[in-house]
């Protein structure tokens, strides 16, 4: 109960985003970096002088994020704009597409953001090749960008000195089903329906986000690639639209995205410090935690991870 309390009412951050180091000559992408925390968070790496490539569904809401106030004046002032790509998590195909692009265009990937995710979509929403909505976006799309991108992160890691990915969770993960995951509900079919509801799909995804960062640190922290995850916190953004009373709650008691929104993933992908916490869970604000002891399971890590692989192959 106090880790839970101490995640919503977070204690008066320590380390903020004026806090973070120059970034010059480091490359980053943020998935979802059209909205809320991830447009918050391309707009502080811009400050600090990342090159930074925006991966979203579409370029129009790209463009729309690109022209509000916050981008446009740092882009009038300084020039600096991020760099669009599209990509739809719910797509596989899109996803390849995308991390095809990147891969043309970038030599080195200092920090993977996945940021994007949905919450509480209706049950009858799903992905292009039939996957459970939250767990296709949230899980597979970002696994799946993950692993092709991860040759490039490991390189730069081992040119630079290390590399990092940032993976955004929930303390909806510790509301996950027994286990975690039922692998029998991810793609659309009468035990989804018969197991599942939206919201327990959304804890399932989130719970499946901390275990899979947790199977990246295990796998590739040698390579001086360091892997976190975390809860942001409670954030007043759209995530929470398919959901009144959760979209209400988070109007009410909720953070700005900006300035606090972004500050547990820009401290992970930035400070210095962070380079120590591979296989951590991060907590508001900037501070480490724990998530639910089960992700931390290796067996069904590897299942996870070798289930991502086995859909990727499909593409």
């Amino acid at each position: 109960m106090g880790q839970a309390f101490s995640e919503s009412f977070p204690p008066k951050a320590t380390w903020l985003s004026k806090d973070m180091p120059d970034m010059t000559g480091k490359v980053a992408i943020v998935t979802g970096g059209n909205s809320g925390i991830g447009k918050v968070t391309i707009k502080y790496l811009l400050l600090k002088n990342c090159v930074v490539y925006l991966l979203c569904c579409s370029a129009s809401k790209a463009e729309a994020a690109i022209a509000e106030a916050a981008i446009a004046d740092l882009k009038a002032a300084t020039g600096k704009v991020p760099v669009f790509i599209q990509c739809d998590l719910a797509d596989l195909h899109s996803i390849r597409a995308s991390a095809t692009e990147f891969l043309a265009k970038a030599q080195r990937l200092d920090v993977l953001f996945n940021n994007a995710g949905s919450m509480t979509t209706p049950m009858d929403w799903l992905t292009k090749q039939g996957y459970d909505m939250q767990f296709g976006t949230n899980v597979l799309g970002t696994g799946y960008l993950t692993m092709l991108l991860l040759p490039l992160i490991q390189a730069t890691a081992k040119s630079y000195g290390g590399a990092r990915i940032v993976t955004l969770s929930s303390n909806a993960q510790d509301g996950a089903p027994k286990g975690g995951i039922d692998f029998s509900t991810l793609k659309d079919g009468p035990e989804r329906g018969m197991k599942l509801t939206h919201w327990t799909a959304y804890m399932q995804s989130k719970w499946a986000d901390a275990c899979l960062s947790k199977e990246l640190s295990r796998r590739y922290g040698k390579d001086g690639v360091v892997c976190t995850a975390l809860n942001p916190g409670i954030i007043r953004t759209d995530l929470a639209r398919n959901l009144n009373f959760i979209a209400w709650f988070s109007n009410t008691i909720g953070h700005d995205a900006d300035p606090l929104g972004a500050v547990t993933q820009l401290y992970a992908g930035t400070a210095p410090e962070a380079a120590s916490l591979n296989g951590q869970y991060l907590i508001p604000w900037a501070r480490v935690g724990k998530a639910r002891a089960d992700t931390e399971d290796p067996v069904t890590g590897k299942a996870l991870w070798e289930w991502i692989e086995e859909q990727g192959k499909t593409v």
